[in-house]
């Protein structure tokens, strides 16, 4: 069965950013003062591309931006003085003490407005209901806090007015670092980011506020590794991190997996997951369960080898031999699922993946604690928020995903995947992974026992433990996303289409034929 129309994939470059407010002054600065690039260069450089989406975007109707101070006014007065010589119809509303910038309108007669000239709400109507488009410019990447009652104002009849949004580099009142909104907050349909998409466009409740994510190239130096807290997960990057095969390889060379899961009754967890790791790339996989899983298991998936943990020395045998092991979905928490995640941590050598009842194990100390059950090994764990919880109680409570996920691999010494909206991967110092793939589809029991799968399959396959993590979260979404099932969706059908996501080349598709830009994420596609 094939979908009607495959959906878009989101379009993005391998190596991208996604820097906090002060990451992109950051860039400003090293633009500006290192390589000597004019700001009034950078600025026209933003406001025309921005002003070139928007004409793609929005070919029809009169634009009114709302013109903040500092850069992101001026970002939005180069936007309108573009359009103007385009033939469009513009208006700039000041909502900010600024004089006007004749030096950005190079003599263009763009119409100007003061807010506080029009103080009651008709006449507010009168200038904002006409437009074809609004633009967001009054809050920039360094405001923080609740904004002002001028601007909050202004904010609330940008929301108010009925009309498409178009912010610019972040939506005014979103933190561009951490993604909060302390007051109010621009809800714009598309916003286009200069240089990169801002960290906090990425994690809610910003992400809910930013629409469409159009990143734009504007002259900025490339962004060194060391140079930026998060990263993009983008359709090229994950597939330059999928393993190569060479052309005379075997089962054996192009990975063994070891899936320890499933207590009595709990078969279809194991099931799941050894069919996800066939599915992503394994060349072999043993499933280690209960023995009454395993005619359930044998009829399921038959190219998976049965392991018997009570047949003496089974486990031990096959764990030495494997590439990876992956353990934890369905195992269960009693007396005898402790013996066996004792039993595979006996084992050290294969890289491994911990989730579900292994981690739940381990958050109570059992038969290790987690720092310690995990020492010494290449390792990668993928809690979702309920076990990152019991992990890590204190800090759960009032830690955001980021410093969440850093602090998690920092504490246990392995990498760690934090599921969730959206999903992130952390190692060590690395810069922290951000996933574009997820959605509330994925909400279904069995979701985690896949990724294991695909996750540990990466890892039998050669892959790091970081960038299994990473992998897994874009094969995973992509294949929900390509099934199209929406809240019908289920984790078999991820299963079925992963090997259509595992397939896909190049940098994904945008409907923006422009070369400037550098990623686009549409979350209605």
């Amino acid at each position: 069965m094939t979908p009607q129309q495959p959906p878009l994939r989101p379009f993005g470059r391998a190596q991208l950013a996604a820097p906090t407010g002060e990451e992109a002054a950051a860039s400003d600065r090293r633009a500006i003062e290192g390589l000597g690039v004019p700001q009034p260069v950078l600025m026209e450089n933003a406001g025309r591309s921005a002003a070139h989406v928007l004409q793609r975007l929005f070919p029809e109707g009169p634009v009114v931006a709302l013109v903040g101070a500092g850069n992101n006014g001026g970002d939005a007065l180069v936007l309108l003085r573009t359009l103007a010589a385009w033939g469009r119809d513009v208006t700039a509303v000041l909502v900010a003490d600024r004089p006007a910038e004749e030096s950005l309108l190079h003599g263009w007669g763009v119409r100007w407005v003061e807010d506080r000239t029009l103080t009651s709400g008709p006449k507010w109507a009168a200038q904002l209901y006409p437009a074809g488009v609004l633009v967001d410019g009054i809050l920039g990447t360094g405001a923080r806090g609740e904004p002002r009652t001028r601007q909050a104002t202004a904010i609330r009849r940008i929301n108010h007015a009925g009309r498409p949004v178009l912010a610019l580099d972040i939506p005014s009142g979103v933190d561009s670092g951490t993604g909060e909104v302390a007051g109010e907050a621009v809800r714009a349909d598309v916003t286009v980011s200069f240089g990169a998409p801002k960290l906090g466009a990425l994690l809610h409740p910003g992400r809910a506020h930013a629409g469409r994510l159009v990143a734009v190239e504007i002259g900025f130096p490339p962004t060194e590794v060391s140079d930026a807290l998060a990263w993009v997960v983008t359709p090229a990057w994950a597939q330059e991190q999928l393993p190569r095969r060479a052309l005379d390889t075997h089962k054996n060379a192009v990975g063994r997996l070891v899936i320890v899961a499933g207590k009595s009754g709990m078969a279809g967890a194991a099931v799941l997951a050894a069919q996800a790791a066939f599915r992503a790339g394994a060349g072999l996989v043993q499933v280690a369960s209960a023995r009454e899983n395993r005619p359930v298991l044998q009829a399921a998936i038959p190219e998976a080898i049965y392991v018997d943990p009570d047949e003496g020395g089974a486990l031990e045998e096959a764990l030495a031999q494997a590439s990876a092991v992956a353990v934890g979905p369905g195992l269960g928490t009693t007396d005898r699922a402790e013996a066996l995640l004792a039993r595979v941590l006996a084992v050290a050598g294969p890289p491994l993946v911990a989730d579900a009842d292994a981690l739940n194990l381990l958050a109570v100390g059992r038969p290790r604690p987690p720092r310690e059950a995990l020492a010494g090994r290449s390792a990668l764990v993928t809690p979702h928020p309920g076990e990152m919880g019991r992990l890590f109680p204190a800090a759960a409570a009032g830690a955001g995903r980021i410093a969440l996920a850093r602090g998690a691999s920092e504490a246990l010494g392995c990498a760690v995947v934090l599921k969730g909206a959206p999903s992130v991967t952390a190692a060590g110092d690395y810069p922290v992974l951000v996933d574009t793939q997820g959605s509330s589809d994925l909400a279904v029991a069995g979701m985690g026992d896949v990724l294991t799968g695909v996750c540990g399959s990466l890892l039998a396959q050669g892959c790091a433990p970081r960038e299994s993590g990473a992998v897994g979260l874009y094969l995973t979404g992509r294949a929900a996303a390509i099934a199209g099932r929406g809240r019908s969706l289920t984790p078999g059908d991820v299963v079925r289409w992963l090997p259509q996501a595992l397939s896909e080349r190049g940098h994904g598709m945008t409907d923006l034929d422009l070369p400037f830009v550098l990623f686009d994420l549409d979350p209605a596609r």
